[in-house]
């Protein structure tokens, strides 16, 4: 494991310095796991499958499970298990391509997002959406937490929420370092406790599978349809967007090389669109431990996973034990989801944050922002009306991910309109790309439309269908309509040295930015338009002035 970068202190009288007050603590505070910017070489320390069990240990969370069993209990098992399934083609199709560009570039899915056809600040609204998504599943991992606490201490609800709120503060503090020993540690107890019951279950009472297969629905019917797939899957699709998380690992991939190719594959494959398996194993698992306890706690309180593992365990221990491993289980899972929900979102935030005012606050800022529109939405009772939610957070969701999956995999590959290798430098970039903007925005509102009724109710089922599939059209169709000519504001960054070595990977050559004065290496670099010297993406994201920003020089067409 690497450890924190040693940072001297720094006094430096050049007057260009006051054009991006604060860089020095924004630099100090952003190295230590490298937040909003490239990760370099130096601190990729990890060998590929440290990465990938870090970043799988960060999808252990048990909402999976209450979303499998709402499905399976408004629509039946077949429905379900084929929105599931559906949901999970898709993800893993778009998320393929996203994985692969933050493991290989080392840099998160908003620098990815700005390159591949947003622009410098077009992308920030696709940081809110995903800072959106991460106070959204915070919030629901804190509700079932909740629900444990009060289940096994009795502990009232709003005490839960906040205690869940809190508990998670002190590990998010210390990023990558500190997650990465978290997740390895703690996974193997959560599989051994989310398996073994699911495992006694089919062994011991093989009709609960008949049951399970059989069961039809609250409206009775139980045939399959498609619009209770879709519905379903729509509901599934909001968790299109965890590809950002999971890519928040991915970018502290060591560089791929002849030697670790089948490893490092194996680990972005694994980790990156492949957390979409296990989790729609946990949503089927979740549909038929609803089935399984329907009978004892009803259709209200199915959903919840700490009834549906208090009653797995009650069928195979002793009963003094059942409910205090419940809650471990349940304790466990939300600390290790939300310890990443709250890290993602406080990056996603200060990022935005950063971009629009030019000034970086403190990443500890957002976290605090992050947890306090979780808590909120946990005092309201989300859970309640869980389904709905993320059936209209999926609308936005889709259009993001589908709309920056087919920039990577279209415009960059086929018409190669869109550069190949990502850019996400403040001067390299055009404020706003309309071949992205355009695609997200008329996918997202067009689908959302159609969720709330407003082109009938026929289609409503549609909505994720249609933000697929306007986003996959018209994001090339923008490209060729635009010429690709919005991509990059220029082509050369003023340095000789190429940004990627022999490998294909980024470069390790190391520069000085002379407004921070330390380290950097040199895909995180550009020259400085008033000093015959480099200056780092931070420091050009936090030039209020604009002094240090090259001119425009766009590509000849």
């Amino acid at each position: 494991m690497s450890t924190e970068p040693r940072l001297a202190e720094v006094t430096d009288p050049d007057p260009a310095r006051q054009a991006a007050p604060g860089s020095d603590q924004a630099v100090k505070e952003t190295l230590e796991d490298y937040t909003l910017r490239f990760a370099p070489r130096s601190y990729r320390r990890w060998t590929p499958m440290v990465v990938a069990t870090t970043a799988l240990g960060g999808i252990a969370y048990m909402a999976d499970f209450s979303i499998g069993a709402g499905i399976g209990l408004a629509h039946g098992t077949g429905n379900a298990l084929l929105a599931i399934a559906v949901a999970a083609v898709v993800i893993f199709v778009t998320g393929f391509p996203l994985a692969y560009y933050g493991a290989r570039y080392n840099i998160d899915l908003d620098l990815i997002t700005r390159g591949s056809g947003f622009g410098y600040f077009g992308s920030v609204l696709t940081s809110v959406i995903f800072a959106s998504f991460t106070f959204i599943f915070f919030a629901l991992e804190g509700s079932i937490m909740a629900q444990g606490l009060k289940l096994g201490l009795g502990l009232p609800l709003w005490l839960g929420y906040l205690v869940s709120t809190l508990m998670v503060i002190p590990l998010v503090i210390y990023g990558m370092t500190a997650l990465s020993k978290l997740q390895v540690w703690t996974t193997p107890i959560w599989l051994l406790l989310m398996v073994g019951p699911l495992v006694y279950l089919v062994a011991t009472d093989p009709g609960s599978v008949d049951r399970f297969l059989a069961y039809a629905g609250t409206d009775g019917n139980g045939g399959v349809n498609t619009a209770s797939v879709l519905l379903g899957a729509g509901v599934c699709l909001s968790l299109i967007a965890q590809i950002g998380e999971q890519i928040d690992y991915l970018r502290f991939m060591p560089p791929k090389t002849e030697a670790n190719k089948r490893s490092w594959w194996t680990a972005v494959v694994m980790a990156g669109p492949g957390w979409v398996v296990l989790g729609a194993l946990k949503q089927a698992i979740g549909v038929f431990l609803a089935v399984y306890i329907i009978a004892e706690v009803g259709p209200t309180a199915a959903p919840e996973p700490i009834q549906q593992f208090k009653h797995a365990f009650d069928a195979m221990m002793p009963s003094w034990i059942v409910l205090p491993l419940a809650v471990v289980l349940v304790v466990i899972s939300q600390i290790k989801i939300n310890v990443t929900n709250a890290y993602s979102g406080s990056l996603a935030w200060t990022n935005s944050f950063t971009r629009v005012t030019k000034r970086y606050p403190g990443r500890m800022v957002f976290v605090l922002v992050n947890l306090g529109f979780a808590l909120a939405l946990m005092e309201a009772d989300m859970f309640s009306f869980l389904n709905s939610i993320l059936g209209f957070y999926s609308n936005c969701a889709i259009a993001w991910v589908v709309t920056v999956a087919t920039d990577i995999g279209i415009n960059k590959y086929v018409l190669k309109l869109s550069p190949h290798a990502p850019e996400f430098r403040r001067g390299m970039l055009y404020a706003v790309n309309p071949v992205g903007v355009v695609a997200f925005v008329a996918a997202s509102g067009l689908s959302i439309a159609m969720y709330f009724h407003a082109l009938g109710d026929t289609l409503q089922p549609y909505s994720p269908v249609a933000a697929a599939l306007i986003a996959f059209v018209l994001t090339p169709l923008m490209a060729v309509v635009t010429k690709g000519k919005y991509y990059l504001r220029r082509t050369d960054d003023g340095i000789a040295e190429p940004l990627l070595d022999e490998d294909g990977n980024p470069s390790a050559v190391t520069y000085e930015c002379h407004v921070c004065r330390q380290q950097f290496e040199r895909p995180d670099v550009a020259a400085c338009q008033t000093h015959d010297a480099v200056v780092c993406s931070l420091c050009l994201s936090t030039d209020k002035v604009g002094d240090h920003v090259l001119p425009a020089a766009p590509a000849v067409t």
